[in-house]
């Protein structure tokens, strides 16, 4: 049987997870990431050379690596991040080769595509927009002083570390452009996952690039969620249902397939299924946490969970 052409879309850790599960399934995989970081070196290189946020885009192309020595090795090297206290300390070097490319090669994508090259990279690796992001939320209880008030809270470190309840994100700016090779990898998807990951910053952004939301619409690939193995963070508090009816909220005419959870992080079935139900999608609850770690998803679990839903006609 052909393996599945598959669309991960996310970022830093979560998308990490994803893609390494995924390329025991598959592989044809295409990572498609969040480019609104602005912390550490990330936020460091895209404020001095007006760049993309390179730091998950290293993720990803790290963990879509060659399993070999060769591979092994500038994974490390892509890695390796600086120590000290001058002006290279805190840079990651594959950070920095990345926005050496871009400036040699005045195109994003093709100095991604030359960086899977030296990583003999199982897939691609693509940016969610063409052009660097900001996030901005209305948290409520933002201020602790004022845990009924509303604030606009700007930044994605800011809003990835807010100890108040994110009601809602806006990508500024509001109607970024996408690149087409993002969307068209969408447009010939077999299957797209989106998910796990940080909910306001690394997930729900992909669905506020319109070019990319229609794309997301429009295909004929089927759409699979990977909920969270732990509610912490940016949801903390949240039940497992709040996640798909804030997802819904932001974009309302997106439809799922199948929802991904694992057991302990499931507060009510019922409602989780009723909530996956109004999306379209049916729930799979399946045991992909990682035992001993907490918040962690265990690779052989996840890639099995997703050879099941992706060998099955109808994902269920």
């Amino acid at each position: 049987m052909t393996s599945p052409r598959v669309v991960a879309l996310g970022g830093g850790h979560g998308l990490a997870a994803s893609l390494t599960a995924l390329r025991l399934v598959t592989e044809r995989i295409t990572a498609v990431v969040t480019v609104a970081d602005n912390g550490g070196s990330s936020g460091r290189l895209r404020e001095e050379f007006d760049v993309l946020p390179p730091g998950d885009l290293r993720m990803a192309l790290s963990a879509l690596c060659d399993d070999s020595e060769w591979g092994h090795t500038w994974r490390d090297v892509l890695q390796h991040r600086f120590a000290g206290d001058g002006s290279l300390a805190g840079h990651a070097l594959g950070n920095l080769l990345i926005c050496a490319l871009w400036e040699l090669h005045d195109d994003p994508v093709h100095g991604l595509d030359l960086v899977g090259s030296l990583l003999r990279a199982q897939g691609r690796v693509l940016p969610m927009a063409a052009v660097p992001l900001a996030i901005n939320a209305q948290v409520r209880g933002h201020d602790p002083a004022a845990p009924g008030q509303v604030a606009t809270v700007q930044g994605q470190v800011a809003v990835a570390t807010t100890k108040g309840t994110v009601e809602s994100i806006q990508l500024v700016p509001q109607d970024p452009p996408a690149r087409p090779e993002t969307v068209q990898s969408v447009l010939d998807a077999d299957w797209i996952v989106l998910g796990p990951g940080s909910w306001f910053t690394s997930v729900m952004p992909h669905l506020l690039v319109p070019e990319l939301r229609s794309a997301m619409i429009d295909t004929s690939a089927r759409r699979l969620l990977t909920l969270n193995v732990e509610h912490s963070g940016e949801t903390a508090g949240f039940s497992s249902a709040q996640h798909l009816e804030t997802l819904a909220s932001h974009a309302p005419d997106f439809r799922l397939d199948v929802v991904l959870a694992d057991p302990r992080v499931i507060d009510n079935e019922r409602s989780l299924r009723a909530a996956a139900r109004e999306l379209g999608a049916t729930l799979v609850v399946s045991e992909v946490a990682k035992p001993g770690r907490r918040g962690h998803h265990d690779t052989l679990r996840l890639a099995a969970a997703y050879r099941d839903i992706m060998g099955t006609p109808d994902g269920r």
